[in-house]
């Protein structure tokens, strides 16, 4: 939940469309990239986004003046961000050329990285760039600065990093970004090395740039918050490099729920936002995913539905309603009479407790199938298990097979009890359920001698919204001695279903 509007306030910065766009297999066209824009600014209200890098083709210059045409007639341009580089002027000419007014340059804030992939010293990087800097806001462009490696700089190197930040504190640089470029660090190491940089520079501002190779940029970005870092770094669904950056969604939750500190975000549009995202990136979020996977707001256990019947036993301040979602109740082989009735009461309808356990038990026999069974599938259960509740069958299935080969007729072997008695017979047709329906109708009259009613219609359907692979229900009307029947069968396999409603029809025939 929201902290109140006393609480401290901190930034979160969104860099899907830089970082995001840097995901193996992920490359937004522009379009997208339009918008993604406009969902983090108008639905999400994300105060800055960093939208690309400078320099990388003909066609993301395009893209981003796009990106750029749109956010300054929308009044928003102040928030769009752009990676430059220390390249004597390069980078800026590239950002002015679409139309930007933000530049966030990239130091390096390693030892390592400036003499070995520069091959320059400290005073030397730290004077290039001064003069960069010196050059965006000569051009009118605001800066910024990232300090690439610092996570390594602060560890194995950290003098050199208090240096390149003495040379460059007087600058006209709005935030120093503290990025743990390869993912490094753990909570622990952020939270001293943040607030040193704090402590050191009370007079400057520091975001938190995290990277999620431990499994460790939700914990890490909750560590520099702690110590006054004024903004956070994060993704839409954590896409980034390697194993991406902190995803957005557990930042803010964090960010409020943790540090109960306010952002701009709006909680409720996440969901919506990071499953747009999704399908423009390709990259499937995880079902367990904190806050967006689809099943993290699910209860499995009958256990803890009855909890959350009992004063919410368990729940957690993560309510769904929050992220625009729902709470609900999953049905299967842990399924209990609280997870079912939950579900009914969603939707509307009423059981005595002996009907709820009815249901609940054939709601286990699927779930025992490792069938998947959804809300959606309810009303047919509870339908099928309502309207064909024999307590005392006459005619029972001892066994069944059924053959199908390529090039050979359908076959089937039934082993049918009626009335105590069992009966054998085989039969071929034109599928297999039609050979079972035959060697079931040789058993009604060669051994029973008596009539088998007529199949006049056949339907098959699925839960509407159901899952396909969950449950099918199969339909059947029979005509005998005058008498119109419907009976129906509810399984994951459709033969399975079918043989299920010739089964209840036989039963209903014994009672006229």
């Amino acid at each position: 939940m929201k902290p109140d509007s006393n609480a401290p306030k901190i930034e979160i910065v969104d860099t899907t469309l830089r970082e995001g766009d840097q995901t193996s297999g992920v490359s937004f066209s522009s379009s997208e990239k339009l918008g993604i824009t406009r969902l983090l600014l108008n639905e999400l209200h994300v105060p800055r986004i960093e939208i690309a890098s400078a320099r990388v083709s003909a066609g993301e210059f395009e893209s981003v003046k796009d990106v750029c045409t749109w956010a300054t007639k929308h009044d928003c341009i102040e928030k769009i961000e752009i990676l430059g580089f220390i390249d004597n002027g390069q980078s800026i000419k590239w950002v002015k050329g679409v139309g930007g007014q933000v530049i966030n340059l990239l130091a390096k804030g390693s030892e390592k990285h400036c003499r070995q992939q520069l091959n320059k010293t400290p005073e030397e990087h730290a004077e290039d760039v001064r003069k960069e800097v010196m050059l965006a806001k000569e051009a009118g462009l605001r800066v910024n600065l990232y300090l690439e490696d610092w996570s390594n700089g602060m560890i194995h190197s950290q003098k050199y990093v208090y240096f390149m930040m003495d040379h460059l504190r007087d600058l006209p640089i709005e935030h120093f970004m503290l990025p743990d470029t390869l993912g490094i660090m753990n909570p622990n190491q952020v939270y001293e090395y943040c607030k040193r940089m704090v402590t050191n520079y009370p007079e400057l501002k520091f975001d938190f740039h995290a990277h999620n190779d431990y499994d460790l940029a939700t914990s890490n970005s909750f560590a520099a918050g702690l110590v006054g870092v004024k903004g956070l770094h994060c993704t839409i669904n954590g896409l980034g490099e390697r194993a991406g950056n902190a995803p957005l969604s557990s930042v803010v939750a964090v960010t409020h729920d943790m540090l109960r500190m306010r952002t701009d975000i709006d909680e409720t549009k996440i969901n919506k936002v990071s499953h747009i995202v999704e399908a423009m990136s390709g990259v499937i979020v995880p079902a367990n995913k904190p806050i967006i996977g689809d099943s993290v707001f699910t209860q499995c256990a009958g256990v803890h539905a009855d909890g959350d019947n009992k004063d919410n036993l368990y729940y957690n301040d993560l309510l769904p309603e929050r992220f625009g979602r729902d709470r609900q109740y999953a049905l299967g082989k842990t399924s209990g009479k609280a997870n079912i009735a939950r579900n009914l009461e969603s939707l509307g309808i009423e059981l005595s407790e002996k009907n709820i356990r009815k249901v609940t038990e054939r709601v286990i026999e699927l779930g025992d199938k490792k069938e998947l069974v959804t809300p959606d599938d309810l009303p047919y259960i509870v339908s099928d298990v309502l309207k064909h509740d024999i307590q005392h069958n006459k005619v029972k299935i001892v066994n069944y097979a059924l053959s199908l080969s390529h090039g050979l007729r359908p076959t089937a072997t039934i082993k049918l009890e009626v009335d105590g008695s069992e009966y054998e017979q085989s039969a071929a047709g034109d599928g297999q359920y039609d050979a079972f329906v035959k060697a079931v109708k040789k058993i009604y009259k060669e051994n029973l001698k008596r009539k088998f009613p007529n199949l006049t219609n056949y339907l098959v359907s699925i839960p509407p919204g159901g899952q396909t692979d969950a449950l099918v229900q199969t339909t059947i009307s029979w005509e005998y001695n005058g008498h119109t029947m419907k009976t129906r069968g509810l399984d994951a396999d459709q033969i399975e279903a079918a043989i299920q409603a010739t089964l209840k029809m036989l039963n209903m025939i014994e009672n006229l």
